[in-house]
């Protein structure tokens, strides 16, 4: 099916607010651990409350719950594929620094890309590669952690795990048939992801839940509930659907950009030169993913030579 001018539009808008929207975990997140709020209790708060805005939301709209059977497993696999990328992600902080486990975890575009090439036949033209590119160095000049900071095997391998489930995750909303609101996409994925989290907490003593304890960490969870929970996840369906899951997974990249513009702004973190040729990169990689074909491989060549020259 060709893609229309102002279906792309719509796409690529509603990819760059999922990416914006999920790069504000940290403001979420922080003020909770700060207050001695554990992951367990953090992510089952998120996608508990989430659950229950959706609800609301749904009847609101009048929108009916009602599923069939296939419907129902497709659903089940995005709230599994999305508790194991949020488990696997968060174990992975027990094991490396936080910073290392946000940028190898942001290797899920190269995974969308090259499982939609080997399986479902999407041609990757040299535009997607250099984009991909991009996104990966401009997020690589955006850590900003230790220097000789170790890197665990496992913690390695607990990134790998999340990374290959959100591109996953990604990919079945873009493969699959059904036809419902995103509201309701999200709702049940986000059911079916509390469930998960809440049988996961059993599994040890470090992982129990336990109530939130201010009304201040029930804004900053409430805030997670909505801004990087169910906007992000609202969005980021209307984008697959429109302009495909690769460009998705590539705009994705806006994520820690967002998350470090807090991070000056917000937390009052230092902009170096390093982040700000990091953010270069990847709006250089947004603008290729905006402009795709339309751009000739030599401009291309040309503004990305420029670009790592001036680093």
């Amino acid at each position: 099916m060709t893609m229309t001018k102002q279906s792309k539009s719509i796409g690529i808008l509603c990819a760059v607010l999922s990416a914006v929207c999920y790069g504000t975990n940290p403001f979420g997140a922080l003020p909770l651990y700060e207050e001695g709020v554990n992951t367990a209790t953090v992510l089952s708060h998120r996608f508990g409350l989430a659950v229950i805005l959706l609800a609301i939301v749904m009847l609101i709209k009048r929108e009916s719950f009602k599923v069939t059977r296939q419907e129902f497993k497709v659903l089940c696999s995005l709230g599994l594929l999305f508790a194991a990328s949020s488990i696997t992600y968060y174990q992975s902080f027990h094991f490396m620094d936080a910073g290392i486990a946000s940028t190898i975890l942001f290797v899920y575009p190269v995974m969308v890309a090259v499982i939609m090439a080997l399986f479902f036949k999407e041609r990757v033209t040299m535009v997607t590669i250099v984009a991909i590119v991009m996104s990966l160095i401009g997020i690589g000049l955006l850590y900003k952690g230790e220097a000789g900071a170790s890197l665990s095997v496992l913690g390695i391998i607990l990134c790998i795990i999340s990374s290959l489930a959100y591109a996953i995750y990604i990919i079945v909303v873009n493969q699959s048939s059904i036809k419902m609101s995103s509201f309701k996409v999200t709702f049940y994925a986000m059911l079916v992801c509390e469930i998960t989290l809440i049988l996961y907490s059993f599994t040890s003593p470090d992982l129990y839940l336990h109530v939130l304890p201010s009304p201040r960490a029930w804004m900053f969870a409430v805030w997670l509930s909505i801004v990087p929970t169910i906007l992000s996840l609202v969005f980021m369906t209307v984008a697959v659907h429109h302009v495909g899951a690769t460009p998705t997974a590539i705009l994705g990249a806006l994520e820690p950009l967002t998350a470090v513009t807090i991070g000056v702004l917000v937390f009052g973190e230092l902009l170096t030169p390093r982040l700000i040729v990091g953010i270069l990169f990847i709006l250089f990689a947004v603008m290729l993913v905006v402009v795709g074909k339309d751009l000739h491989m030599r401009t291309i060549t040309h503004a990305v030579s420029r670009l790592w020259h001036w680093r």
